[in-house]
């Protein structure tokens, strides 16, 4: 295994032509671009939101999605100005130890990696769900250790895939992203051409007040709304934690980021318009308003939209459970790699496989640590799983307001030099961020209602304490590893401060073939 690299820069610049040890020029912008979208679960993320965001505001969906989608393009801005500055895979946890200091530095690596966690859990229930609908009449899916012992495999098993290499899981990508969006781009295509002939069930005309930011009729419902809209947008900075080992780690990555988000944007607003022209929103039969469809959207209306082809939507699931499961173990094993390099944690996580130059302890870990969050929580109580995943959201709007916030600080004495810096230095990731804040102190309190989510602990919303609670232990953590001699360089500031020259390589190697083809 190779040894930590010493944080300095060394005369010579060889530290920082060598990096972390990582397989520097593997990826181009498109397998970028593929990671970021594959990161975000495009068919799941619609599974898992669609039918609540329709309770939440009804025909004010599309319009939600969009204004979700402004704090992420906002905070996105500011990962691509960090990452040009600064393109360590350790992305928020690096950015914000420079910019506030190691403490918000610690807690922002620890919202990368909670998160991670959080939804791998999720991700192995989808898949072990998905995958049992598909055998037989689907009745296997409905036992409880099935699906968890499949979900522990797939979990496990892509885990492997991420050890063994960056480029098998960028190739890996290719095929299941391809997937996911040959079947939205059928459900969408049959579905308007249902309504277009007059056969579908509840036809509904297209209308402008789908779009009309004024027209929300609730506060909480605006919120809850934004907080699972941003859950599936949610993802595309895996690009970002993948910059070392890109062939332009400085200006790649921050594009496939943009590219990925609005991409995005273009999915989500484009099915929810088509799957409320064709169910509706009302509250019953196939209505997207329906609390009975409200959990799996596409369930209730591939039958009556794909008929006999109703089984690809079930795969399309399946295939962006697994897909997710891969690419969110590859930002955040990068993330405690970085944290290790600059010791905000045990060596240990900073260990590289020499030959596949992948961070394969780090990976090891979070796999291990997601199996056992999984298990956990199944046998405790499943109301408690989805409770953590209803408080995913607050996790997500914390590191990313944190980011958005670093962005500012960062380039504080340059902010007002140019047009560009004022734009995307200091405007666009400043009110990012206090968006993204606001969603978070709203939806927290929310979240402390008892009626909110599906279980109550400690006599208050069991969303909320799951929630505040997951990013609270990343308190007690950072305090335990605080006490340990090796900790001190980090909290001292002597590793990784403002001026502190990272850990990242000057130039991709030459010698490696890329992924997109050619030299990098």
């Amino acid at each position: 295994m190779n040894s930590i690299p010493s944080p300095t820069r060394d005369p010579g610049g060889g530290a920082a032509r060598r990096g972390k040890g990582l397989a520097a020029g593997t990826l181009g912008l498109w397998a970028s671009v593929v990671i970021g979208l594959a990161s975000t679960a495009p068919v799941y993320s619609l599974v898992a939101t669609l039918g609540f965001v329709v309770l939440a505001v009804g025909a004010q969906t599309p319009i939600a999605f969009i204004l979700a989608f402004i704090p992420m393009l906002f905070v996105a801005f500011a990962y691509r100005e960090l990452n040009q500055a600064v393109p360590d895979c350790g992305t928020s946890f690096t950015w914000a130890t420079k910019a506030f200091g190691p403490w918000v530095g610690w807690m922002a690596g620890w919202g990368v990696a909670v998160a991670g966690i959080v939804v791998l859990a999720n991700l192995a229930q989808i898949s072990g769900l998905y995958l049992w609908l598909l055998v037989g009449d689907g009745s296997l899916a409905g036992n409880p250790l099935l699906v968890t012992i499949t979900g522990v495999v797939f979990i496990a098993l892509m885990t492997f895939v991420s050890y063994r290499g960056v480029e098998i899981g960028a190739r890996l990508q290719n095929v299941l992203l391809g997937i996911q969006y040959l079947a939205l781009a059928l459900f969408v295509v049959v579905a308007l051409v249902s309504v277009g002939r007059g056969t579908a069930e509840n036809a509904t005309p297209v209308s402008l007040e789908w779009f009309n930011p004024f027209a929300f009729e609730s506060v909480e419902g605006f919120t809850e709304s934004i907080l699972l809209a941003l859950f599936i947008y949610w993802g595309w900075d895996a690009c970002l934690a993948l910059n070392e080992e890109t062939k332009d780690p400085r200006r790649i990555p921050g594009l496939a980021a943009l590219i990925s988000t609005v991409l995005l944007l273009i999915t989500y607003v484009g099915v929810s318009v088509a799957a409320m022209m064709y169910a509706g929103v009302g509250e019953e039969g196939i209505g997207l308003g329906n609390e009975a469809n409200s959990e799996d959207v596409f369930l209730a209306l591939k039958d009556a939209v794909l008929g006999p082809w109703a089984w690809l939507l079930v795969v399309a699931v399946l295939v962006s459970a697994v897909s997710s499961t891969q690419t969110t173990i590859l930002p955040t094993a990068r993330g405690t790699l970085s944290m290790a390099v600059y010791r905000a944690l045990p060596a240990r996580f900073g260990t590289v496989h020499p030959r596949f130059r992948t961070p394969s302890f780090s990976t090891l870990v979070m796999g291990i640590s997601a199996i056992a969050y999984y298990v956990v929580m199944t046998i405790i109580s499943e109301n408690i799983l989805a409770d953590s995943i209803l408080s995913l959201g607050l996790a997500i709007a914390f590191y990313y307001a944190i980011t958005g916030y670093a962005c500012v600080w960062y380039f504080r004495r340059e902010l007002f030099t140019s047009r560009h810096n004022v734009i995307f230095r200091f405007l666009l990731p400043l009110l990012g961020a206090l968006m993204l804040t606001a969603a978070f102190v709203r939806s927290a309190m929310d979240m402390a209602d008892v009626d909110y989510g599906y279980s109550v602990l400690l006599g208050i919303g069991g969303t909320f304490v799951t929630g505040i609670g997951s990013l609270a232990l990343g308190l007690v953590l950072m305090m335990l590893w605080r006490t340990r001699s090796g900790s001190l360089p980090f909290f001292r500031g002597e590793s990784l401060d403002e001026d502190t020259p990272v850990l990242v390589p000057d130039s991709p190697d030459t010698r490696r073939r890329s992924i997109d083809g050619g030299l990098s």
